[in-house]
Parts: structure tokens; C-alpha cells; sequence
């Protein structure tokens, strides 16, 4: 085959009518700038640039992983102020009992003077009976979502503490009954004599020291809780940031890369109608 022959060859598969190479390649590039524009308006409607598992896999599981933690600490933070909420009660419900103490004490040493009339005495101890019967109230009433910590055989809380739920933080409860481990008066004490009253007044004193220091207990726990929640909402919201660095799209880059393919999508538009436009010339040639 001769040059000429060649050269002739050449020249008619560039000007083929069945083959036109220059608009394949013009179609091929602005197909790839289309896909390339779907794929930065998705980020932009979604403001991911990860928003499925095809997008990157890897990526797409660890946020999910993640995704998966941050949305189970929400359990624990609702566990955390429930018991919270239950102490709170506990709390105000023996803080009472330990004011009625204060009281009953009162009571009980003005009744132990010698010398008082029998009417002063009767008054004075159905003031103490009605104060002792209003402990027995204050405790009953003291609960929570059906928890109460200060009753005779109250609930000792155990709360959630990490996403696993392997963790947990236990507040023990406090009896502050009648007649109970910490307040020490009976459901029918009285102090209808002077030495009834005489030796009720160390017990009552007996009584407030042990409410006191039953509720310091439970304000320890209480302030454990608040820590621990205060913890665990750093802990979901820095989670929630990791997430976002893997799979939140730069808008303001996504911003410009729209249109720079905009603007390339329009230029492969127009090479692809002249690629095709090509082919008319070949008209000229039979004139």
C-alpha cells in the first residue's frame, strides 16, 4: 500500500459518516461533566458529601457506627435524669422529714419542763403526734415514676452510664421512715409525760443527724449525675462533630465547583453541536 493510499485512508475515517470521533469525545467529556454536576448538587440538596454507602463505603460505616453511639446516648441521658429527677424528690421529701424533726424537737423540750400544766402538755404533744404522722406522709408521698428512695425498702437507682449500657451509676436509697435505721422514732411516740419528752429529745436529735447525713448521701449522688450528664452531652455533641467532618460537603466548595461545571457543561454543549455540525462539510465535496 502506498503513501497515498494510506494518506487517502486516513482522511476518510476522519470524515466518515458513520463514525464522527469528534462528537464521541465531545459526548464523553460532557457526560462526565454531568455526572460530576449531579454529584455537587446532591451535596448541596443534602449537605453531604457522604450520603450513602456508594458515595464511600468506609466512610459511610464508620459514620453510621458513630451515628449509632451518639443516638444511644440519648437513652443514657434520658436514664440520668430520671434518676436524677427520683433524688429530687427523695431529696425535698427528707428535707421535710428533717424540718418536722426540727419541730418535733421543739416541741419535746418544752414538754419535758417539770413544772408544766397537764393542758400545755396535751397541746403540746398533739402538735408532736400530728408533726410525727406528717413524717409518715412526707415519705409515702415522695415518689418519682414510681420510685421512692426514702420509704421503708425504697429503690435503690441504678442509671445508665455509657452507650454499651456495660456501665452504670448506682445511687443507694435512704430509709427515712418512722422507726426505720435513720429516724429513730416510733410511729406511736408521744411525749405525754416530762420524761417521755426528756428522753425524746435526744432521740429526735439522734433522728435529725442521720436525716442529715442520709441526705447528704443522696445530694452526692444527685451531683454524680449532673457530672455524668454534663459529660454525655460533650461526649454526643463531639461525636456528632466527628460524624460531620467525615461526611458533611464544604458548601462554599461545593459552591464553586457548581459553577465552574456549569460553566463547562455549557462549553461541552457547544463542542459536541460542533463536532456534529461537522459532518454537513462533507456536502461540499459531491458539489
Amino acid at each position: 500500500m502506498t503513501p497515498d493510499t494510506l494518506k487517502r485512508n486516513y482522511v476518510m475515517a476522519l470524515n466518515s459518516v458513520n463514525t464522527n470521533v469528534g462528537a464521541l469525545v465531545a459526548l464523553q467529556n460532557l457526560n462526565s461533566t454531568n455526572n460530576e454536576l449531579n454529584t455537587v448538587q446532591n451535596r448541596i440538596n443534602t449537605g453531604l458529601k457522604v450520603g450513602s454507602a456508594k458515595d464511600n463505603g468506609a466512610t459511610w460505616a464508620i459514620a453510621q457506627g458513630q451515628r449509632a453511639t451518639s443516638i444511644s446516648l440519648n437513652a443514657v441521658k434520658d436514664s440520668l435524669l430520671r434518676s436524677q429527677s427520683t433524688i429530687d424528690v427523695a431529696i425535698a421529701g427528707g428535707e421535710s422529714v428533717s424540718d418536722l424533726l426540727i419541730q418535733m424537737k421543739e416541741k419535746a423540750l418544752a414538754a419535758s419542763e417539770d413544772t408544766l400544766d397537764d393542758a400545755s402538755r396535751d397541746a403540746l404533744n398533739e402538735d408532736f403526734v400530728a408533726l410525727r404522722d406528717q413524717i409518715g406522709k412526707a415519705v409515702e408521698n415522695a415518689e418519682f415514676n414510681g420510685s421512692n428512695m426514702i420509704k421503708s425498702g425504697g429503690a435503690t437507682l441504678s442509671s445508665l452510664a455509657n452507650a454499651a449500657g456495660s456501665s452504670s451509676i448506682t445511687v443507694a436509697a435512704q430509709d427515712l421512715s418512722l422507726g426505720g435505721g435513720n429516724v429513730t422514732v416510733g410511729s406511736t411516740a408521744s411525749i405525754g409525760t416530762a420524761s417521755s419528752a426528756s428522753a425524746m429529745i435526744a432521740t429526735l436529735q439522734t433522728s435529725i443527724d442521720n436525716v442529715s447525713a442520709a441526705l447528704a448521701n443522696l445530694g452526692t449522688g444527685s451531683k454524680s449525675l449532673q457530672s455524668h450528664l454534663t459529660f454525655i452531652g460533650k461526649l454526643q455533641d463531639t461525636i456528632d462533630a466527628g460524624v460531620g467532618n467525615l461526611v458533611d460537603a464544604d458548601l462554599a466548595k461545593e459552591s464553586a465547583r457548581l459553577q465552574a461545571l456549569q460553566t463547562k457543561q455549557q462549553l461541552g454543549i457547544q463542542a459536541l453541536s460542533i463536532a456534529n455540525s461537522s459532518t454537513s462539510s462533507l456536502l461540499g465535496l459531491f458539489r
